[in-house]
């Protein structure tokens, strides 16, 4: 099979990887770019485990994403999240709210989350489950984690813009 050059922004690091046409953006995140926290969990886009941001703050699933159309484009993983030794504050609300359990799939509930305050910075209850949808957590409930959801909401809504601007890191 023939291989196609990309070039990945991923957490503010550029890869240019040779990959096959048939190589999906988790492949290429876990064997070529050897970042881990995006998980293989069932391959289909059910579970979210996968969950990557494209170009900031849309959320996709990598199992179902084939490397070779995300060329040229950033991807942030939960392990480009944290600055300088400081929490995302969606990372920092899901460890307060004990929203973690495992694990497993906390890296693709904090971007999802990330995703969801990008389009909704003051979703309800019932808004924050339906934005989660499609992110499978088999450890904690769901409590914890809208509980986090709802404290990042409201530390997000009240950083500074320039704060804001960067990612909550600045």
């Amino acid at each position: 099979m023939s291989k196609h050059a990309i070039t990945l922004i991923v957490n503010g690091d550029e890869y240019t990887l040779n990959v096959p046409a048939n190589r999906t953006l988790l492949e290429a995140l876990r064997e070529d770019v050897g970042l881990t926290d995006a998980k293989y969990g069932c391959g289909t886009g059910e579970c979210g485990a996968c969950t990557v941001l494209v170009d900031g703050t849309r959320a996709i699933n990598a199992c179902l994403t084939l490397a070779v159309a995300m060329d040229g484009k950033e991807i942030t993983t939960a392990a480009g999240l944290a600055m300088d030794g400081v929490l995302h504050p969606v990372q920092q609300a899901f460890a307060d709210k004990a929203a973690v359990q495992c694990g497993y799939c906390t890296p693709g509930m904090v971007l999802k989350t990330i995703s969801l305050l990008a389009q909704n910075a003051n979703p309800t209850e019932q808004e924050i489950r339906k934005g989660l949808e499609g992110n499978i957590c088999r450890c904690t409930g769901y409590a914890k984690i809208v509980d986090a959801v709802q404290q990042a909401a409201r530390t997000m809504n009240a950083e500074t813009p320039a704060r804001r601007a960067a990612g909550g890191n600045a």
